[in-house]
Formats: C-alpha cells, structure tokens, sequence
C-alpha cells in the first residue's frame, strides 16, 4: 500500500481508538459496583491506553485527506482488524493482575468446577479471538464456565458486542463531525448496508444509533418484567444484570451469556420462548425499525420484503427442524430444542440450548445451510449472505431460465423489492450476489477441511462443518470445537472467519489485495 493509504488507515484508527477506550473503560463502573478491583483497574488502564493512542494517531493525521473511493474498504477492513486486537487487551491485563485466589472467588458457590475461566485469557490469543468474538457479535468462547470471570468481564463482553453490532465506524460517523459528505458516505457503505435513511449520512448513522438505542432498552425492560414472571424466586439484582446483557446480546445477535450453559441456564422452557423474541427482532434490519419507529409504517412488518421473508422462514424453517429431530430421537425435546435453535441460527444470535455435537447429519446440515448460510436481514447485526441476497440470488436464477422462453421484441425488465430493474442491472446484481455467496462457501468448506485434521479425533466432519459455519456466518452456535485447548492454528481460522464474515468478505479481500499488490488498478 502506498503511505497516503497507510496516513488514511491511521487517521481514522485514532477516532476509532478514542471511542474504543471509552468503550474498554466504561465497564469499569461495573466491576466497581461489584467491587472486582483488580478488574476496575483493568478496564480503566486499558481505556487509558486505547485513548492515548488515539488521540496521538488523530492529532498526527487528523490533517490527511479524506477517504477516497480505492481507501474505504481498505480502512474498513483494517479499523476492524485492529479495534478486535486492541480490545482484547482489557482480558489480559485484568488476567495477569488478577491473583488466582481473586479469579476463583468470582466462582458461584456449589459450582462443579474449582478454577476461574479468566485465567485462559493469560494467553494473548484466546484475548484477541474474543475480543474478534464479540465486535463481530459471533458469540464463540473462550470462557469456559462465564459466571466465574466476574460481572465486569462479562459486561465488557456484552457491551463489546452491542457497540459492534450497530457498526464502530458508524459510531464515529455519529459522533465526530471532521468527515466530509462523500468520504462519509464511502465510510458507511463500507461497513452498514448503505441504506441512508436521512439526506445527511451522518444524520442516518446518528437515527441508526437512536433506533438501536430504543430497541435495546424496550427489550431490556420486556427481559426483566419477563423473565420475573416466569421466575419469581431469581433475585431481582441477577435478572437486572442477565437482561441488561441478554438485550444486548440479543440486539447485536451477539449470543453471549451471563449463564454457564446460556439460556439452558434457566433450566426452564418458559424461558426459552420468552428469548425467542429478542433474536427475532435482532435480526430485522434498522431501516426497518426507523420506518416503523420514526414514520409510524406498521405496515413494513408484511410490505418490508426482508422482514416478511424472514417471519415465513423462521416458521416453516423452524417446523422442518423440529421434524428432523423428532425423527432422530437424537435430542430429548425435539420440539424445544428445534425451535429455539433454529431461530437462534437464522438469526446469527447464537444463544444455545441444545448439544448440538449430538445432533444427526441431515439436522445439522439442513441448520447449516438453510439458517446460518443465509442470516437474517441486511441493515442488521447478523452475519450470513443475508435475506436480500438470498432472494435475488433466487430471483436472479428464475430470471436466467425464464428469458430463454422470451422472444426477441419482448420488453424485459425484471421486478424486485418494489424496483424495476433492466437486464443488465439485474445481471451485475445477480453476479455480484452470486460470487459472495460462493466466496462465503468456499470460506466454510476451507475452513471445514483444516477443522476436521485439526479438531482432535473425537469431532467428525459434520462437527467441523457446524463450527465452519457458525464462525463465518458470526452465529456462535458451537458443536464443541472450540474450546481453549483448541489448536492455535485453527483459532486463527476462525477468527479470520469471523472477520470476514462480520465485513462480508470484500473488504477483507480489499486489504489483501493492496498489501500484495498495492490499490493501483491493475488489468485481469
């Protein structure tokens, strides 16, 4: 890459990274209130450091041009390669200043376990793969048993996930004003679904954050009043604390949980059902949102191409999976487990309920392809190709047969989600659709083979094709596969994964590209 493309990248990482320490300071507050001192101490050096930094990358480049059209993906793929490497630097230092004899304390009483989970986060790798983790809003782990890595950590997993699920870069488009209009729109093309919902980007990049704001906090308080419903007896302070971080959670279709087998945790079905509405709404898209919320169009429930397709999939998708298991006998509530685990899959939010490394070939394949390949809607936090792309991708081969039985004076023109698009648009949108779905399998079916020689000999195909899966789709769904003792080599894979899938692919490959062989044009 050329140094002005190195100046843009740093520019742009200094008011990502003062954002990002406020991020990694803020859940300091937390571990205060629970008084974990050493993880106080943690969170606020980390926010210290991020932030210095920072502001020392913005005052040096804040004076660069702005981005250009050949930059944008470049600092979209790079900013967020960077932010998951820094924030994991908040799970070490709080592992390494922490004694052991503290890190055990935070181990709930008649636990079946004897040591902390926060002492895996010693090891800078597991750091960075959670930290990849949750601002891809993925949801895979390194914490073994959550509970014994104390509230703060868990906090800063959760709030982690909800900042990335709405977009870091969007947040600074938010936040600071030095971008101009067009560099603007380049930046949030890049990283949101381009959709602007005001004439200003920076104007929709704020409606974004509002509406999310919203959501959130409405599916906090319908948690709370929820889950003490169903669970009087569970002390009021711990459902405050589980749904704070479950709204989040769920909003980003992040998938962590405070609980040590995650929402199996509550050992209760009632449970279960009220949790299903948090993933479903998490992954409708935020254009959606604004024009119920903003412009009172209740009527985008059915009209809004997306979200009508998704309502349908999330019914017949989770009855065929239901049937699968039921035919199987291979879980002991197919009906329970079916149901929540294949909307928990289509909505990239990950929360599980179910040993799904017990599952039989054809009900986790059909999960797999049908759920977690696709994702919920573009304009969303969730991961996979996306329902839009999905359904042109469809639209695009009926097209392709049908304009054979067309004759040559026949007006062809094509309609899609309320457009009407000539031959040579529809063609460009198919092709574009196409490759980055088959750019997506190729990534899982890599990803699979290094799995299967690398996942030890108790994990078959099928368990490495979950894990493939869940890691490119940003699902966090797991078959067992990942765990701490995992080999080195294919946490990496994942976490590449997992950092393409949130960018989806392109900008990934952008970067790629320009280290190797620069961003000037070149013929192929």
């Amino acid at each position: 890459m050329k140094r002005e493309t190195y100046k843009i990248v740093l520019k742009h990482i200094g008011s990502l990274f003062i954002l990002l320490g406020i991020v990694t300071a803020f859940p300091s507050i937390v571990s205060i209130i629970y008084s974990e001192w050493y993880s106080a101490i943690g969170f606020l050096l980390s926010g210290l450091i991020i932030s210095l930094v920072g502001i020392v990358f913005y005052l040096l480049f804040h004076k660069v041009p702005d981005v250009k059209y050949k930059n944008a993906l470049i600092v979209a793929a790079s900013s967020w390669l960077i932010i998951t490497v820094v924030g994991g630097l908040p799970f070490y230092i709080i592992a390494m200043i922490t004694p052991e004899k503290v890190m055990n304390g935070f181990i709930p009483s008649g636990a079946g376990y004897t040591f902390s989970s926060l002492v895996y986060f010693r090891d800078p790798l597991h750091c960075f793969f959670e930290s990849m983790s949750a601002f891809t809003t993925t949801g895979l782990t390194m914490t073994v048993h959550e509970p014994s890595v104390g509230k703060g950590v868990l906090f800063y997993r959760s709030l982690a996930q909800w900042v990335g699920g709405a977009g870091f870069i969007v947040m600074v488009l938010a936040v600071f004003k030095q971008t101009s209009g067009r560099s603007a729109i380049l930046l949030y093309g890049s990283e949101a679904s381009g959709e602007k919902l005001r004439p200003r980007v920076i104007d929709t990049a704020r409606s974004i954050w509002q509406v999310y704001l919203v959501v959130t906090i409405l599916s906090v308080v319908y948690l709370i009043v929820g889950t003490h419903l169903i669970l009087p007896k569970y002390r009021l302070g711990e459902n405050i604390f589980d749904s704070i971080n479950h709204a989040m959670a769920g909003q980003s279709t992040g998938g962590f949980s405070t609980l040590d087998d995650s929402i199996a945790g509550y050992h209760s079905i009632q449970m279960d059902m009220l949790y299903l509405l948090p993933m479903v709404l998490g992954s409708f898209s935020m254009p959606f949102y604004f024009k119920v919320i903003h412009k009172k169009k209740f009527s985008e429930f059915w009209r809004d191409i997306q979200t009508r397709s998704l309502i349908i999939v999330f019914i017949f998708g989770s009855a065929i999976q239901v049937l699968l298991l039921m035919q199987t006998n291979v879980v002991p509530e197919p009906l329970r487990e079916g149901l929540f685990q294949f909307i928990s899959a289509m909505s990239t939010t990950g929360w599980q309920t179910s040993n799904i490394g017990n599952w039989d070939w054809l009900s986790d394949t059909f999960i797999v392809f049908t759920a977690m390949f696709i994702g919920g809607a573009s304009g969303a936090t969730v991961g996979g190709i996306k329902m839009i792309r999905a359904l042109l991708i469809g639209k695009g081969l009926m097209w392709q047969v049908n304009k054979v039985f067309l004759s040559e004076n026949t007006i062809k023109k094509i309609n899609f989600n309320g457009r009407t698009l000539r031959p040579e648009v529809m063609n460009e949108e198919f092709t574009k659709d196409a490759a980055m779905a088959i750019i997506f399998l190729l990534l899982i079916m890599g990803s699979t083979i290094v799995g299967t020689f690398l996942s030890g000999a108790h994990f078959t195909i099928k368990d490495a094709l979950f894990e493939a899966a869940s890691a490119q789709g940003t699902v966090g769904l797991s078959s067992g596969i990942t765990d701490p003792s995992m080999s080195p080599v294919l946490e990496l894979v994942y976490i590449f994964q997992m950092w393409a899938g949130r960018l989806e692919i392109i900008p990934v490959l952008a970067l790629i590209r320009a280290i190797f062989a620069g961003t000037e044009p070149k013929i192929i």
